[in-house]
């Protein structure tokens, strides 16, 4: 018995020693491992700072190489990229005119167009002579960068030693910094991290970020890494952000002054409106012959001096009102030539008269050019950027008729102007076979919901516009609905009898008649202070971009203190 515990002592000091021999040998390779990824790295310093297989691009210190749809195409000092990595990296928008063979593109408050055979380019109407054209390659469109430049604001360089070309925005915040000694530049701040670069001391570095320990840089080489934030000396902002300033400071509070195209501007001297800060009277208006006429004149000069000493931005209406005009519009939305000769006379318009603005009320357009429509949008918005001037476009509410809603892209527009401004009525107008309000609230409401959910527009672009009238609605033994009565709000108090009751509607939030007059059914919707508060609650709640009121002189006396207090509350 005793010989037999002996021996299983033995063997347990056998395994001991196993044991031990395993680990070690499992240490030793541990160690070789090690080792090798460190002789690895290091062989890598090799292949990373060597040629790429496909010049690599990088934007604004970020490589999208990886994001590229076609490979960047460099023929001699020319760098071009795809139609396609423009649209993904510059302008979305860009837009080849089949027409006139050109590439028109926008970015900012600059609109050019280049075209395949000349080497010139157009931008915001003056042509300039280039290096080099577009060009159609393995089935696709390539546009030289390089001669762009100036359009999209940035600084181009090609970095031959690594087969890099980096783009910066001139409008972004650029820092430096000087190396305080020789760096390795790595690809992460792990412990152990490839090699992308190396610094020498005394060499200057694009700064990306610094946390204070680890300092992202972009080298001379265009390789971007880390280095440790100590490893730096001397960092300096040598390019300030340039911050692009709101169109107009607070709410937008507007209000149409609408007069006919054979009138003078009205005289408003001597007057005030309380609270306001943006007037919108009837300038311009599109003829029969496609041309854009002005009814300004000393009157309207007047106008716009009258506005301005009272603090109020002048935002012309351009209008294709009146019958026929479908047609008409249609023909300057279809051809680039076209919409920039009426574009060019709205930018002449607006230096000529000292405009703020221009509010673009294009209504009754073809389903079929909506498209277009957004065009000529895109093109105007960066002739009246350079200019300083803002750009409003007024649209009906989604999911109506083709001719009145359908022919808007709610999405395009609400990204393109500074202003879209959706014209909450006529719910039922005054065509329609069915009498009803001209404005409810839960029906208002949908519809910007509509245009934030739906259409993705930026709430504080959405300007909120309200009637300022209602409609008296008869009945007659027929049955037969007639509408077509709009009534001020001013004059509504005349118009109703003063022994008919008025009913609340909470959910159209409004006060509702109804009674007989010569033997035919009236029904109105009443527009009073108390919808419009109710209306104009939906600004603060959706925090949308102001109010505009349709039109001047239809008010009460009260609605332009409510609107200033409801709009800074």
């Amino acid at each position: 018995m005793k010989h037999v515990k002996q021996k299983a002592k033995r063997m347990s000091k056998e395994e001991v020693e196993k044991k031990k021999k395993t680990i070690i040998r499992i240490f030793i390779v541990i160690i070789a491992i090690i080792i090798l990824c460190i002789a690895g790295y290091i062989a890598n310093d090799y292949i990373i700072l060597g040629k790429n297989k496909t010049t690599n691009l990088v934007i604004n210190n970020t490589n999208v190489t990886g994001n590229l749809k076609q490979d960047v195409f460099i023929d001699g000092d020319n760098i071009y990229l795809s139609k396609q990595d423009l649209s993904n990296f510059f302008d979305k928008y860009i837009y080849e005119d089949e027409e006139n063979n050109k590439i028109i593109t926008t970015y900012e408050d600059k609109i050019a167009t280049i075209g395949f055979d000349e080497n010139e380019i157009e931008i915001n109407g003056s042509t300039v002579s280039t290096y080099a054209h577009a060009i159609e390659k393995d089935d696709s469109i390539f546009i030289p960068i390089t001669e762009l430049k100036d359009v999209y604001g940035i600084e181009i360089e090609y970095i031959a030693d690594t087969d890099i070309v980096t783009v910066d925005s001139v409008a972004r915040e650029q820092k430096k910094a000087i190396a305080n000694g020789n760096l390795a530049v790595k690809s992460s701040t792990n412990f152990i991290a490839k090699t992308v670069d190396r610094v020498k001391k005394g060499d200057y570095v694009i700064v990306i970020s610094d946390d204070g320990k680890n300092a992202k840089i972009r080298t001379a080489n265009g390789k971007i890494g880390y280095v440790k934030s100590k490893k730096l000396a001397n960092t300096v902002v040598t390019r300030q952000e340039i911050e692009e300033q709101k169109p107009i400071e607070g709410k937008v509070n507007l209000v149409w002054d609408y007069y006919s195209q054979v009138a003078n501007a009205p005289d408003r001297s001597g007057t005030t409106i309380d609270g306001i800060n943006v007037v919108s009277p009837a300038f311009y208006h599109l003829n029969t012959d496609g041309e854009l006429e002005e009814n300004i004149g000393e009157e309207g000069e007047s106008y716009i001096d009258w506005a301005h000493s009272n603090g109020y931005q002048v935002w012309a209406m351009v209008q294709n009102a009146g019958s026929g005009m479908m047609d008409v519009t249609s023909e300057i939305m279809n051809h680039y030539d076209n919409r920039q000769a009426l574009i060019e006379k709205i930018v002449e318009g607006c230096m000529e008269y000292n405009l703020d603005g221009i509010n673009i009320d294009f209504e009754n357009m073809k389903k079929e050019d909506i498209d277009l429509f957004s065009r000529f949008i895109i093109e105007l918005e960066p002739r009246l950027k350079e200019i300083g001037a803002v750009l409003s476009v007024d649209v009906t509410a989604p999911d109506g008729s083709d001719t009145w809603s359908l022919c808007f892209d709610r999405t395009v527009l609400g990204d393109v102007a500074d202003y879209l401004i959706f014209m909450a009525y006529d719910q039922y107008g005054a065509s329609s076979d069915q009498a009803g309000t001209t404005a409810g609230y839960n029906w208002i409401e949908l519809n910007i919901k509509k245009f934030l959910e739906t259409y993705e527009v930026e709430s504080e672009k959405l300007v909120l516009a309200i009637p300022l009238y209602a409609r008296l609605w008869t009945i007659d033994n027929n049955g037969i609905v007639d509408g077509r009565t709009a009534i001020p709000m001013n004059q509504i108090d005349d118009v109703i009898p003063s022994d008919v009751e008025r009913k609340w509607d909470d959910e159209l939030k409004q006060n509702y008649v109804e009674y007989t007059e010569d033997g035919e059914t009236k029904q109105m919707w009443i527009e009073d202070i108390d919808s419009l508060k109710e209306k104009v609650s939906l600004i603060k709640e959706y925090n949308l971009g102001g109010v505009a009121s349709w039109e001047l002189g239809m008010e009460t006396e009260d609605v332009w203190g409510m609107l200033k207090e409801n709009l800074n509350n």
